[in-house]
């Protein structure tokens, strides 16, 4: 863990922030890109907020005494998006794509329960697309961990040496999981998300605004879509725990509007799940759940 931690007693205020991301990054010239060992933390935060009834209604988890396990993800919104915004940070904000998630909940959080939240920027990888890097969160009750998550987002850059034949390599073949789900997602989840996560990144808001981006249409937020199979996966017969790990690799988007098939096999050990698209034959996202 570094050293370098900004310590905040509330959620960092997010418009200066996204101001802040429509500011061009100053560069180093030709310098590698180096990530530096930053790091913010959010004291005494609760679980509790106007807006937490809306994210289970919108993303689709039943009430309870816990919250979602999604749920520290949207608490910390503000402190990544702090990070990701630093002077210090030489990656522009705008143009990243999130390509993993996987958070370890170690126990249900309850209601009202305060979080001690922490992010730090993590491992930095060169790959054949682009740089990618991890995006920690950890959050603390009383001082004990109950809750982590690992974020891997992806700089493009061109590759220098290429794959010698210019051919991206073939998909793996697609499983099929014994049970599937229907999905709808409206034109307005976007939107809806926004107003609770923080997240307003333009691909998600409207087809305008994601079309100066090369997208057709807006498309679903990523962790939007995670949270919905989530929901849906916890009211499924066979349910194991509150201590689990959910992981996902983002695949193919989702537009808006659209529909999708949530597909899925149980384990004893786990479950395996993935979003696909409405004909079956691509997936938006595909995991697996482990008891812990």
């Amino acid at each position: 863990m570094t050293d370098n931690i900004i310590y905040h007693n509330r959620p960092p205020a997010l418009l200066p922030l996204y101001a802040r991301a429509l500011m061009p990054k100053s560069g180093k010239g030709n310098s590698p890109i180096s990530i530096p060992e930053i790091a913010s933390s959010l004291v005494g935060a609760s679980t509790s907020s106007d807006t937490l009834a809306r994210y289970q209604s919108i993303c689709g988890f039943e009430k309870g005494s816990r919250v979602p396990a999604t749920w520290p993800h949207i608490m910390a919104f503000p402190l990544h998006l702090k990070l990701l915004t630093d002077s210090e940070f030489p990656i522009p904000l705008l143009g990243l794509v999130h390509l993993r998630n996987t958070i370890t909940q170690h126990r249900g959080i309850g209601h009202g329960e305060n979080l001690d939240i922490e992010v730090r920027l993590g491992q930095q990888e060169k790959t054949s697309r682009g740089i990618e890097f991890d995006l920690i969160t950890e959050a603390y009750s009383a001082g004990r961990l109950v809750w982590e998550e690992s974020s891997t987002n992806l700089f493009r850059q061109a590759s220098e040496s290429g794959n010698g034949s210019g051919k991206k390599p073939s998909p793996p073949k697609l499983e099929r999981y014994p049970n599937t789900l229907s999905i709808n997602a409206p034109e307005s989840i976007g939107r809806q998300y926004a107003s609770v996560s923080g997240d307003r990144n333009p691909i998600h808001m409207h087809a305008l605004s994601a079309k100066a981006f090369g997208f057709p249409r807006a498309i679903a937020h990523g962790m939007w879509s995670k949270a919905h199979a989530l929901a849906l996966l916890e009211q499924q017969e066979g349910w194991k725990s509150e201590a689990f790990t959910v992981s996902c690799q983002f695949k193919k988007p989702l537009f808006l509007p659209g529909t999708a098939q949530l597909n899925w096999k149980t384990g004893d050990s786990g479950w395996d799940y993935q979003l696909l698209n409405a004909k079956g034959d691509a997936p938006h996202l595909s995991g697996r759940i482990d008891w812990l």
